[in-house]
């Protein structure tokens, strides 16, 4: 069962102060409406109190780096809050698993055997899909329903209210949701999806990690551990 109401929405404390306009805007309420009866109805993932887990692991000033994805896994037990990461115990992902191959080339380090994320969620890298749900096996259901205003609205808040963000924009929609983004204040770092029907066209030898590390430190900000 989803786990917010309009007016009291169950996110970490300093997102919800920052995102607070945005619930009472009639986009929300048609949106909360829409994703507690898809709840009630049908299989949805991630389950209902993963939702905001993005923002929970990874308040609002710890924020150091974003990774945009689209739209949450719609298999058994992958999805959990956070893009590209599974749960413990499931098997990778094909765009993980170049994720992690790209990281190892890049870095000279093996990643950790967990496709759980939230190594990377506690330093600083804030995990955001553009829609926080999905209907199980309905791959892109949950598109067009208000989720991408809302995250629209957290990428905005970013780049207006911190400075020295790292944003990795990984394939077309995910650029084009960073359009705004603002590049003499962040550094942007875009390349074609990790999916493997792009990978090899300009994802692998990225080096977008190394790079993000590297503005990280001269920042004086500490970089993230990849592994």
């Amino acid at each position: 069962m989803i786990f917010f109401l309009t007016m009291d929405v169950k996110i970490e404390s300093s997102w919800k102060e920052k995102l607070k306009d945005e619930f009472s805007k009639d986009y929300f309420i048609s949106l909360t409406g829409f994703v507690r009866e898809e709840y009630g109805k049908t299989q949805v993932f991630p389950p209902g109190g993963l939702i905001f887990k993005a923002f929970d692991l990874c308040p609002f000033d710890r924020v150091k780096v974003v990774i945009i994805g689209q739209d949450p896994y719609h298999g058994p037990g992958q999805a959990h809050g956070l893009c590209f990461s599974v749960r413990e115990g499931i098997d990778f992902p094909p765009s993980l698993v170049n994720i992690f191959k790209e990281i190892e080339s890049d870095l000279g380090i093996k990643p950790y055997s967990s496709g759980n994320l939230s190594r990377w969620a506690a330093q600083g890298v804030f995990l955001l899909n553009a829609t926080l749900t999905v209907r199980a096996r309905q791959a892109a259901s949950h598109q067009g329903k208000g989720w991408e205003e809302f995250t629209d609205a957290a990428i905005s808040v970013l780049n207006n209210d911190r400075d020295n963000l790292v944003f990795f924009l990984w394939g077309a929609y995910a650029q084009k949701k960073g359009t705004s983004i603002d590049r003499n204040r962040h550094l942007v770092l875009e390349s074609v999806h990790p999916s493997p029907l792009s990978a090899s066209r300009g994802f692998f030898g990225n080096r977008h990690f190394s790079r993000c590390n590297k503005y990280l430190t001269d920042h004086g900000i500490a970089p993230v551990d990849w592994r």
